[in-house]
Order: C-alpha cells, then structure tokens, then sequence
C-alpha cells in the first residue's frame, strides 16, 4: 500500500474557514496571518481519525480563490509562505499531510500574463498562453471573470509543473487538481510525468463531476478522481427510498475500484451540505456507514463531523453559506452535534482497523424496496466487513452469507449463525469478521 491508501483527509475551505475578507486586499495591506490558526485544529483533524489536511486554495487571488492571480505567492488574506510553511510543518509533527488546491484550467483576469496579454495583444510573450474569442479570450463556463488557459500551449504546461515542484518541494504531499474535467487529458500526463520524476511520491485528485473517471487515471497520469457518481447516489437513494439506485452505483464502483482507488465523500466545498440535502436526519448514519465501508479515499468537509447544514444557492454569493467562518479552535464548536463527530470516530475507527477496505469490492446479497445489505472482503488476509441498511420506516429483513460476525456499529446486530439482520425503521448494522463469509 502506498501512503495515500491509508489517507482519510479533513477538507478545509481556507477563505472561508478562516474569515478572510471576500475580496483581495490592497497593493498596500500588509498580509493577515490567519493560516497559522489552522494548527489549532490539527488535533481535530486527528481526533477524528484523519491524517490529511486538504485545503481549499491559498494563493493570491482576486475574490473566492478560483481566480488566481499568483501561484507562487499565499493569499495576502490568509499570511504568507512561512505561515504555510509552519502549517505543514506543525501537520507532519502529528503525521498529517497536506494537500493544496491547484487551479490550473482558468485564472483571474489580473493574472501576470494575461495582464500582460490584454494590455499588449498578439505582442505579448504570453499570447499563446489564452484563447481569443470573439472580442475576448475564452472562459470558464460562461465566467468572463476566470479567464481560460491554453493547455496547448508548451509553457502553460512549464508553468503549472513549476508551480506543483515549488510547492511539494516546500513539504505538501499532492494536489487537488480544480475542473480536472475541463482540462485535456494529455496535458495533465504531460505535467504529472514531469513532477513524478522529481516528486514520486506525490498525489494528485483531479476534481471530475462527469465523464470517464479511469480514463482520467490511465490517460491523464492522476492517482484518483472525485467520485460524484457515488455522492450522488447515496443521498438520492436515500431520500426516494430507493436502494437500487445506490446499487447500480456500486456496480460503477466496483469497476473503478479494479483501476484505481476513486476519492470519496459526502460533502464538500461546492455542495449542499449532507445534512441539509437528507430529508430524514437519522439517514445521516446511512450516509456516514457507505462514506467509511466502501473502497475509495474518503474525505470529510469540516464541519460535517458536527452535522452543520448549509444549502448552496445558484446565485452570486450562493456558496458562502457552505464555507462560513468557524470558530478559533474546536472549543467553539460547542455541544452540538457531538453525537455525529463520535459517530465518525467510530466509523474511521473501524476503517483504520481495516484498511483493506480503501481498495475492497462490495457484493450486495440483499437489495429490497427499502434493504441494502453488502459485504467487503480482504483479498489478502480473509477478514471481512459486512453492512445492512433500512432506508424505510417499516422494518425489514436484511441478510449477508453466514460468518462469525461480530458486531462493530449500528443498532442492530447481523446474527453470526444465520448472518441474517433484523432492521428496526430506519435502523443500520455493521459487522466483522476474521474469516470471509463462504
């Protein structure tokens, strides 16, 4: 296993987090050194059972941190390079890594090159660096405001790989790469190859809402991609009722799973949060089980271990909602919502004592109106994780091949004899055991 097998990371929006001010600060302002208050939160982090930190960008920009303007430079709003530095430093003391969010698809119109370009035109050393179109240069997805670069462009391709080796050079482990999706595939092989051979060690998640998730793995060069696929099919499960769905998903899954380990998650920074989009709240331990039972690399965005809700609007300003401001350590947080952060200790507990599971196959033995039940095996060593699920209010019988299940969470147990559960109304079970079912 490489160490990213064993990566459960904590997902932070930095801006946000942190409070910083919504849009860049003046040439004059001196930077504001609120990253250094992330280190007050790293033993959460580790609390929790995670060991990454994956922040949301930190470099200069003009407004939420998708129009960079400076890769090589910390946003004036959140500090500078030391406080990043002792960031990472403080992180990799207590065994966490850190990952950054690389925006390599578009820029901010203030940009260095682009600057340059739009004062300078065709004459300018960066013009193959952008698109013109029409009376302007291309865009991303209809925002004049992020400007597109030209992935053709040879050094477009120099400057991102540049940008990636300074960083992981000063100490992040990888790369959350933004609007994967939107960028050639050649071009992050191109770039990935590049930095591997000076960095191999490095990770890199390319952020893929739609499309041919392996291809991105096999021909862009990445380690993983976002797995919308499965995000969306737990919570849309959840809510009609409908296991099915969710099943047809873990087929997907399973696919994926024989090319790569897909990153995994129920929120994040650019959805609703899980507990808004939940019509039941008690779906949420359903939601939280497939999260921690299933292969892939999860994730969990700060502030779902406390069950915080939030909807994302379709508008400007439609985001801050799910990337408020949070308090100066965990002691703020208070009493609520304890009982889910424990519910996640419990969960990424039983995941560390199965690693395995981050590149395991499932096989659904029950599938009802309302039932799912699944097992994972260890390839390797025999061990085995079994989960039921009633997404109904009436109960149901679930039930997974006899084994000597011990019972690990939930509020039913799965009978070691028989291996068959009896589900209350909205009532889940996970179980394990040393010796694989037959």
């Amino acid at each position: 296993m490489s160490w990213s097998d064993h990566a459960i990371w904590w997902h932070v929006y930095p801006l946000g987090f942190l409070g910083a001010e919504h849009a860049a600060l003046s040439a004059r302002s001196a930077p504001v050194h609120r990253l250094p208050a992330l280190t007050g939160w790293l033993d959460h982090l580790v609390s929790l059972g995670c060991n990454g930190l994956a922040l949301g960008p930190v470099f200069a920009a003009e407004t939420h941190g998708y129009d960079t303007v400076d890769h090589f430079r910390i946003d004036p709003r959140l500090g500078t390079e030391d406080d990043l530095a002792e960031l990472v430093e403080r992180a990799g003391e207590r065994g966490v890594r850190v990952l950054l969010d690389g925006v390599f698809h578009h820029v901010g119109r203030s940009f260095g090159p682009f600057a340059d370009v739009a004062a300078h035109g065709a004459r300018s050393p960066y013009a193959d660096w952008f698109v013109p179109e029409s009376d302007d240069y291309r865009v991303f997805e209809g925002h004049r405001h992020l400007v597109a670069l030209n992935h053709a462009a040879p050094a477009v391709a120099d400057h991102v790989a540049s940008v990636m080796e300074h960083w992981l050079d000063r100490g992040i482990a990888g790369w959350r790469l933004d609007a994967a999706y939107a960028v050639p595939r050649p071009f992050w092989r191109a770039v990935t190859d590049r930095v591997r051979r000076r960095h191999p060690g490095a990770w890199f998640s390319g952020e893929v809402i739609h499309g041919d998730y392996t291809a991105y793995v096999t021909e862009g060069g990445l380690d993983t991609v976002t797995q919308y696929e499965l995000w969306k099919a737990v919570w849309s499960s959840l809510n009609d009722t409908n296991p099915h769905e969710l099943a047809w998903a873990l087929k997907r899954h399973n696919a994926f799973l024989d090319v790569f380990a897909p990153q995994t998650f129920v929120g994040n920074h650019d959805v609703t949060r899980i507990a808004s989009r939940l019509r039941e709240p008690r779906h949420l331990a359903h939601a939280l089980t497939l999260l921690f039972t299933l292969g892939g690399v999860p994730s969990v965005y700060a502030g779902d271990e406390r069950a915080m809700r939030a909807v994302k609007e379709d508008r400007v300003g439609g985001d801050d909602a799910i990337r408020p401001a949070f308090p100066a350590d965990p002691a703020g947080l208070g009493e609520e919502g304890l009982d889910v952060q424990r519910l996640h200790q419990a969960l990424i507990g039983l995941r560390r004592r199965h690693p395995w599971l981050v590149r395991a196959h499932t096989r659904v033995h029950t599938l009802g109106n309302a039932a799912l039940s699944y097992t994972a095996v260890d390839p390797a060593g025999g061990s085995a994780v079994a989960v039921a699920l009633n997404f109904g209010t009436a109960p149901v019988t679930a039930g997974v091949p006899a084994a000597p299940w011990a019972h690990a969470a939930g509020d039913t147990v799965i009978e070691p004899g028989s291996g068959k559960a009896v589900l209350p109304p909205l009532g889940w079970s996970v179980a394990v055991s040393a010796v694989a079912p037959d």
